[in-house]
């Protein structure tokens, strides 16, 4: 994405990565929601809340990966990496690719976990509901999962945000030390052995 002035044009691979978003999130979407038709509703309630914790989890801290790659400095991590910082490579390499890190923790991997979630949310109340006879007593426990869940998770994320906004060049430089020493290592590696 280029800005002239005020107007901001769209590059084409930018374009080329919202539709690559468009379908990596259906097919994400599709396997998970298949994954939590099945298992999560052979659940109870104990493991079904579990699952719905480990999902806040990972929507939240997805989503302060998210929020730090938007808004940290590059100029930083162009210092750091000059002066042979471990981790800054790769964090440099997600600064200047923040659009596509934000829009997949952000939105593809925080709209997932909160799909399950209410699968997760639902399994709690076909367990609580059951023996209930009162529709109006499901009604009202279904809702209150519900506003638990979303409550939760919005207080959570409100932290994390502060967080992330505040100590992103931390936050993208720990990131980039663990993909260093995980993913990118893996793929050196196999340069090496091609080579």
């Amino acid at each position: 994405m280029r800005k002239y002035g005020k107007v901001i044009v769209q590059s084409s691979s930018s374009k080329f990565w919202a539709f690559q978003t468009f379908f990596l999130s259906i097919s994400l979407s599709l396997v998970f929601g298949l994954l939590s038709q099945t298992i999560l509703s052979s659940m109870g309630a104990l493991f079904a809340s579990i699952a719905i914790g480990v999902f806040i989890f990972c929507s939240v801290l997805f989503d302060m990966i998210g929020i730090a790659a938007a808004s940290a400095d590059e100029d930083t991590f162009k210092l750091w990496h000059k002066e042979g910082v471990k981790g800054a490579r790769v964090g440099l390499k997600l600064c200047r690719n923040s659009e596509k890190v934000c829009s997949f923790c952000a939105d593809v991997v925080g709209d997932i976990c909160s799909t399950l979630c209410g699968a997760g949310g639902a399994c709690v109340v076909v367990a609580l509901t059951k023996s209930l006879e009162s529709a109006a007593l499901n009604i009202l426990i279904s809702v209150f999962v519900s506003a638990f869940i979303a409550s939760i998770t919005i207080f959570f994320k409100a932290i994390m945000k502060e967080r992330a906004l505040n100590n992103s060049n931390a936050i993208m430089l720990k990131l980039g030390v663990i993909l260093e020493k995980t993913i990118y290592r893996q793929k050196k590696e196999k340069c090496d052995k091609n080579s």
